[in-house]
């Protein structure tokens, strides 16, 4: 009686760990399009809900910047992304953890100087809640 009683219960947790994976993975991938859009069209608001108070972002030229630094550059356009074009992108859940990677290439202004990135990028979220925030994030040239 116990041993199904058992079974019966290790069956439906694994049917909810089975059935949450997915919709994570999408609130996940939704959560890195939204800063994708947020990069090109920036809005302190909206940047600062898609990422942590604990931000730590790292640039393919070694600079960090916390949340506030990261927010103000795009905001100021001293960092001016024109277009963003995402791929390869894998993504990792475990528990309230993830990471991200694709490949970043972009059309940039900055300075009022056009040109063109194409970077190999490590992000890693924190969820909070049912939403996914971006807590650090990390970028390395490619060519």
């Amino acid at each position: 009686m116990y041993a199904r009683l058992i079974l019966i219960c290790i069956f439906f947790a694994s049917v909810h760990v089975v059935s949450a994976q997915p919709r994570d993975e999408k609130l996940l991938a939704d959560a890195v399009e939204s800063l994708r859009k947020a990069l090109v069209d920036p809005d302190k608001a909206t940047l600062e809900r898609l990422t942590s108070v604990k931000l730590t972002y790292g640039h393919s030229s070694g600079k960090i910047e916390d949340r506030a630094q990261f927010v103000e550059t795009l905001v100021s356009g001293k960092s001016d992304f024109t277009a963003i074009k995402l791929s390869e992108q894998k993504l990792v859940i475990s528990g309230n953890t993830a990471t991200v990677r694709h490949i970043f290439e972009a059309d940039i202004n900055d300075g009022g100087k056009p040109g063109t990135v194409k970077l190999s990028i490590l992000l890693v979220y924190n969820k909070k809640g049912t939403a996914w925030q971006l807590l650090a994030r990390q970028a390395v040239k490619i060519s």
